[in-house]
């Protein structure tokens, strides 16, 4: 490969070797690889969560004024105003700001809420949290340190004793049990 020579001029340009081919580790492959056949290769194909497992992120950036509508999971660290409907699960984070009547499977509040909140399972309120508005809900939970002012409504209907099932049609109704009102700060 080298040979000595004896007597050659230094002041010749020296000969470089060319350049290496740049060598790049592949990256992850982010949407799926249909296999070639015939190939020795395996196909790579980067795990993808499933549907039910994807979760969206409002950032503190986002402002939204309207109706926001999602599927699964949805984390709003930024500001809405107007109306939040879903089947899934919601998460106000502590930067959110929310004024909106809120309709999801679940709700869990770090942030405030000026609006009221209806879960078809729970709602949670962090001891960050700061709502005004009523919330209806199958459970409730409540964090020391969090402000909670409105009405509650926990439970369902076929929790409650008969006596407080409601009455005939267009006749009055008795409250039930489970209903009550909180002002202030949980303890």
């Amino acid at each position: 490969m080298f040979k000595k020579v004896i007597g050659q001029d230094n002041s010749e340009s020296q000969r470089t070797a060319p350049p290496l081919p740049e060598t790049r580790h592949p990256e992850p492959i982010h949407a799926p690889v249909q296999p070639s056949y015939g190939s020795q290769q395996p196909a790579v194909v980067a795990a993808r969560p499933s549907p039910a497992a994807t979760r969206n992120v409002l950032s503190t950036d986002v402002e939204i004024k309207g109706t926001v509508k999602f599927t699964n999971d949805l984390v709003v660290d930024g500001k809405i105003e107007g109306e939040i409907n879903s089947d899934g699960n919601l998460t106000v984070g502590e930067n959110a700001r929310i004024k909106a009547e809120i309709k999801t499977a679940t709700v869990v509040v770090y942030g405030k809420v000026h609006g009221n909140l209806t879960a078809t399972d729970r709602v949670e309120l962090k001891a960050s949290a700061e709502v005004v508005g009523d919330i209806k809900a199958k459970t409730l939970s409540i964090e020391a340190g969090a402000i909670f002012v409105g009405k509650s409504t926990v439970g369902t209907p076929a929790n409650l004793p008969a006596s407080a099932q409601p009455a005939a049609k267009g006749a009055a109704t008795p409250e039930a049990p489970k209903q009550g009102t909180l002002a202030g700060t949980a303890s």
